[in-house]
């Protein structure tokens, strides 16, 4: 497996993504932010910061959500999910660093369904890399990039909490 850095500034990216979600998630109640372990964690702890909604804040790993999941086997980093707050009639802004084929936003959708039902989920991604298997679009979006089968981009977080794109190629 070899990696190339990506031409994407992932910190123009983010801020991006940021404006777009504060300016359409004026006025809305009940407003929580669930990261999907690990990208889309540390995009939605960021995200948190900056709108001041710590106490809103949860997370949630799919591994065992997926329906691929006899495919793919399980990671050996799975985390365990916490939604310290009650889902029931939230607004809740799912968030995640790639799209791709959408069985993760799937995953992520039908677990939050097990603590309790939303008023509304919307997804908030920072690339969407095309290649959707299921009609899932992303609500708030940074930018669409063309990557073949066997390449995969990852979000980087360095230790100053920067974020950073690299391809993965399999």
């Amino acid at each position: 497996m070899s990696t190339t850095p990506f031409q994407l500034d992932a910190e123009a990216l983010y801020q991006d993504l940021v404006q777009q979600i504060k300016a359409g998630l004026q006025g809305a109640t009940e407003l929580a932010l669930v990261g999907i372990h690990s990208g889309g964690a540390w995009l939605a702890e960021r995200l948190a910061a900056e709108l001041g909604l710590a106490a809103r804040l949860g997370f949630v790993d799919v591994s065992f959500y997926r329906d691929d999941f006899s495919e793919k086997g399980l990671r050996a980093d799975v985390k365990p999910s916490q939604i310290p707050f009650d889902v029931e009639g939230a607004t809740i802004l799912l968030i995640d660093d790639v799209l791709y084929t959408g069985r993760t936003t799937r995953a992520a959708i039908n677990e939050l369904f097990d603590y309790g039902r939303p008023a509304r989920v919307l997804l908030a991604a920072l690339v969407d890399r095309g290649g959707r298997e299921l009609p899932i679009t992303a609500d708030f979006l940074a930018t669409t990039v063309s990557l073949s089968k066997q390449e995969n981009l990852q979000l980087q977080r360095a230790d100053d909490g920067r974020f950073s794109l690299t391809v993965v190629h399999a």
